[in-house]
């Protein structure tokens, strides 16, 4: 059987359909402070799905953005006296390690925003050409009433969809919008930001049409399995969505996949908020092995909260399955394979594990799977 996974447009469990490629792109981090649990959980679920889908037989290319040119980058350039560049470059290397220490696998491609600045142009001229852009007060914006299948990923009513347009710098409020939901493809730069040459005047690129035009330029017109935290389901996915087929006219994601929400004292982590678990945190506290089996045993979808007992238990837990000695190390693997392939049940399969575990058996395959070397 395929790998089952929960489609987020469809609203329903289905099988990856893909040839013996597997595309995938995961929205990845603005590198302006350290990576939470939240990123962490997003990237490892991904990690996990590779592991499925090659132990299947399949090639994987997993593309992970880096958007180093936007709104939150340059606010944070600015407060530190930085350059927004040499911001990103340092929080780049300190996450990659992080990533590499939680048993990442590397990605096909970890693209730069700044690096598709010629593509970006392409595509907005594309946008304009076919009437699903215009421009007004020196900026460049989608037009959603032009694309009818707005909202298709989402499924939220008009009132909904402005109130978390809002809640995500959507600038609801823009008097150069036809409508409110419409959204920024090219805008105006202040004096202190970088800026670009473009047919419409100089200026940087929104924030949703850098990641169209990376899973386009690396991964092709349609990406199998595209996803990030729900947060991003709006705007943020929509939009990819509409500015990408109306130039395409092709399906820009077969399979949405969204990760729950990762919660500390009752509130989703956020950047913004301050009240966050950093990765490092982790890794100073017990070693990656354990992090990485403490993110585990919350499924992906479902919004969790973090409590230190989670990695006291992967801690235990670790040490119980590497006292398991008995038979060929294939113990709970068939099962394990069972439990990814029914909407990434990664709790289920620790269950499972900690069962033969406490059979004594040895359970090294199956924990290979799942990145965690015994």
């Amino acid at each position: 059987m395929p790998v089952r996974l929960y489609d987020t447009a469809r609203r329903g469990i289905f099988p990856i359909e893909a040839g013996p490629i597997v595309t995938l792109y995961s929205c990845g981090i603005t590198p302006y402070d350290s990576a939470h649990l939240g990123h962490a959980a997003v990237y490892l679920t991904f990690d996990i799905l590779q592991r499925r889908l090659r132990d299947l037989g399949h090639g994987t290319r997993c593309v992970r953005n880096v958007t180093d040119v936007d709104d939150d980058i340059l606010r944070k350039a600015r407060e530190l006296g930085v350059h927004y560049l040499d911001l990103a470059a340092a929080q780049i290397a300190v996450f990659d390690a992080q990533m590499d220490a939680l048993g990442l696998l590397p990605c096909y491609a970890e693209p730069r925003a700044t690096s598709a600045i010629s593509e970006i142009l392409t595509l907005i001229g594309a946008t304009l050409a076919s009437g699903h852009a215009y421009e007004a007060g020196g900026a460049v914006y989608f037009d959603t009433s032009s694309f009818s299948s707005f909202g298709e990923v989402i499924h939220l009513d008009r009132a909904a969809m402005l109130e978390l347009a809002a809640e995500h710098g959507g600038n609801v409020d823009d008097p150069f919008k036809r409508d409110p939901l419409d959204f920024v493809l090219w805008q105006p730069s202040l004096a202190d930001e970088p800026s670009w040459e473009s047919r419409w005047g100089p200026g940087r690129p929104g924030w949703h049409i850098e990641c169209s035009a990376l899973a386009l330029r690396e991964l092709g017109e349609t990406v199998d399995v595209h996803g990030g935290g729900r947060d991003l389901v709006f705007p943020h996915h929509e939009c990819e969505t509409a500015q990408s087929e109306s130039v395409t006219g092709r399906p820009f994601v077969r399979h949405w996949l969204h990760h729950g929400l990762v919660g500390l004292d009752g509130v989703k982590m956020s950047k913004s908020l301050g009240n966050l678990v950093f990765v490092a945190d982790l890794l100073k506290l017990a070693e990656p092995a354990a992090a990485r089996l403490a993110l585990l045993d919350h499924h992906y979808r479902t919004d969790w909260e973090w409590h230190d007992e989670d990695l006291r238990r992967a801690v235990d837990r670790l040490e119980r399955w590497r006292s398991g000695t008995g038979g060929d190390g294939q113990a709970g693997l068939d099962e394990v394979r069972a439990a990814l392939d029914d909407d990434l049940d990664t709790v289920g399969a620790l269950r499972v594990l900690d069962a033969c575990a406490q059979s004594g058996e040895s359970v090294t395959a199956a924990t290979a799977l799942l990145g965690v070397s015994l």
